[in-house]
């Protein structure tokens, strides 16, 4: 019920915060499970939010454990379909919690379940495929060899930019993987080599490769002609709306680099303090409006 709430909020939200958004195959927006969205990973969870609002099923997504180690947080995940993986980093003792979650997934491939995983196993801000994790090929190979039928889905995520409002992006659906491209009874290392092989082959085909310093290239890459006359007549409310959500959007952004040092989450941190604190300013300016009107 809250997923349900959330995704409609966060569908008129995209509309807002997203300039464009281009699809290349829209058609597979309504895929049935079992399904796996193996995607890369460089925008923090707007990368989850975009893809959890465009499916027409519900998605659950893995997201780093260390994430779940306050019981608040961890319920309040856990209602918006989310499940942990630990890695390494997050300790050792942690990673037995990971035959958890994927007995969770696996659980929800037999009911038609669709499951996002992030392959490259972090968030990073950038045009670039970095080497991919084991967990993909794992919860994979896993499925098959319980006889599940799930089919994994390569989804490359690339934006225009990673500190700005309004960015463009571009969504790509790679060809789906099946289980007769795997030899998943070979060796485990060999069938996770292979897995991740063809994998890197089908998100690389759609995945930018820009430095971050070549703003022509970005430019080039994402720009998104518009007309003039829409120019004209967006022109007015846009500055009326710049200059009545301005305190909010340059308090926001202070409090998140006040209370998140952690680098990479510029979108995530609005987000978040928007989805909170936006009613509240609502509230603030209707009700200053009605005693001063």
């Amino acid at each position: 019920m809250l997923y349900s709430f959330v995704q409609i909020i966060a569908r008129l939200a995209l509309t807002i915060y997203c300039r464009n958004i281009d699809i290349n195959k829209k058609e597979l927006l309504k895929l049935d499970g079992p399904l796996m969205l193996a995607a890369n990973h460089p925008n923090s969870f707007l990368d989850a939010i975009i893809l959890c609002t465009l499916f027409d099923k519900p998605i659950y997504s893995l997201a780093r454990g260390d994430a779940f180690k306050n019981k608040f947080f961890a319920k309040t995940l856990t209602l918006f379909k989310m499940f942990p993986v630990y890695r390494v980093s997050e300790g050792v003792e942690n990673l037995e919690e990971n035959y958890i979650t994927f007995d969770l997934c696996k659980n929800l491939f037999r009911k038609q379940g669709i499951v996002l995983i992030f392959s490259e196993g972090r968030c990073i801000n950038e045009w670039h495929l970095r080497p991919l994790k084991k967990g993909t090929a794992r919860l994979a190979i896993s499925s098959w060899s319980d006889g599940i039928e799930v089919k994994i889905l390569p989804v490359a995520i690339n934006y225009s930019s990673f500190n700005k409002f309004g960015k463009n992006v571009k969504l790509f659906f790679g060809d789906i993987i099946t289980k007769e491209e795997v030899n998943y009874n070979d060796s485990h290392g060999n069938a996770i080599r292979h897995f991740n092989e063809l994998l890197k082959a089908r998100l690389s085909n759609h995945i930018f490769e820009i430095n971050e310093n070549d703003k022509q290239a970005l430019h080039e890459t994402f720009y998104v002609k518009q007309s003039f006359i829409k120019k004209i007549m967006l022109f007015i409310p846009a500055v009326t709306g710049y200059v009545l959500h301005a305190p909010l959007y340059y308090f926001i952004k202070w409090l998140g680099n006040v209370l998140i040092k952690e680098k990479g989450h510029y979108d995530a941190k609005i987000i978040a303090f928007l989805f909170l604190l936006y009613p509240i300013f609502l509230l603030t300016v209707s009700t200053i409006l009605f005693y001063v009107s």
